[in-house]
């Protein structure tokens, strides 16, 4: 009787020790999960900066209307591709 009430306290004691364990683990995944997430906000933070317009401006690649009129005209041929596919 004394050794069945000794291997239960025993094997409580493991039991325990093996379930804080298991919670420790899980600690360390969810800090591990939640630094990798802040790594992606992180980037995507930055692809969010270079991809709002209002920091840039595009005032200088707009075409002069006036500018437009000094090009001449291209002629167009024959634009039938028909024969091109077949």
């Amino acid at each position: 009787m004394k050794r069945f009430i000794t291997m239960l306290i025993v094997s409580g004691a493991l039991l325990l020790a093996s379930n804080h364990k298991v919670e420790n683990n899980e600690t360390s995944l969810t800090k591990k999960h939640v630094q990798e997430q802040m790594k992606r906000e992180e980037k995507y933070a930055k692809e969010q900066k270079f991809y709002n317009e209002k920091n840039y401006d595009f005032k200088s690649a707009e075409v002069n209307p006036d500018s437009l009129k000094d090009l001449p005209e291209l002629e167009v041929n024959d634009m039938d591709m028909d024969d091109v596919y077949d």
